[in-house]
């Protein structure tokens, strides 16, 4: 993980912080998009994909797709981890799939409050995406499971939804000029720029 340091007020209280997760179906391009947005703006990244126990991995290399039942302790896992954070005073970023609103539901009961960011575009470019990345146990497979799977987000939900064919860098100025964490001073990311791996998640 990466990102601000600690930072707790002199009173003992806890800081505002933000809380900022990355949405969306696999191959969308989800860790690539945080992470610039973590180097643009200092949250401290979170990976959703570490916290999967190493069954929910072998079911998913298997191309068998996650149940409710083994959903629920992963994201459980990840609005602790968001609420230890903001306790400490520090703000986040986190690349999370975040499908259904009964799951960021529950990822808003760990910090105060959680805004969300929705890369979407066509299947056939996340389809290709998948099938050129390397490293990754998320068959191309589960593509359509995810999508059956993916509830947009309502009226009622604070976020965006940007367009996952755009370069990431613009993608991550968006947030910050959209959503309000404040980009570094100097802060300039091309669509070149990429985070070492450079695969799409």
């Amino acid at each position: 993980m990466t990102g601000e340091p600690p930072h707790i007020a002199p009173t003992g209280q806890e800081c505002p912080t933000r809380h900022i997760v990355v949405m969306g179906v696999a191959g969308a391009g989800k860790t690539t998009v945080a992470r610039h947005i973590s180097e643009v703006t200092g949250l401290t990244f979170g990976e959703a994909d570490e916290f999967h126990p190493e069954a929910n991995v072998a079911r998913m290399r298997a191309g068998i797709p996650l149940d409710d039942a083994a959903r629920w302790p992963w994201l459980q896992a990840l609005a602790a981890w968001m609420a230890d954070r903001h306790r400490d005073g520090v703000s986040t970023v986190l690349a999370c799939s975040a499908l259904r609103r009964s799951y960021r539901d529950l990822l808003r009961q760990g910090p105060p409050s959680v805004q969300f960011v929705h890369l979407d575009g066509p299947t056939e470019v996340i389809r290709e995406r998948m099938s050129t990345r390397a490293g990754h146990y998320m068959p191309v497979s589960l593509l359509d499971s995810q999508i059956a799977t993916l509830e947009p987000l309502g009226p009622d939900e604070d976020g965006m939804v940007l367009d996952l064919r755009l370069p990431a860098g613009q993608l991550a100025i968006s947030v910050a000029d959209r959503l309000g964490p404040p980009a570094r001073p100097g802060s300039v990311m091309t669509g070149e720029s990429r985070p070492s791996d450079g695969l799409p998640r």
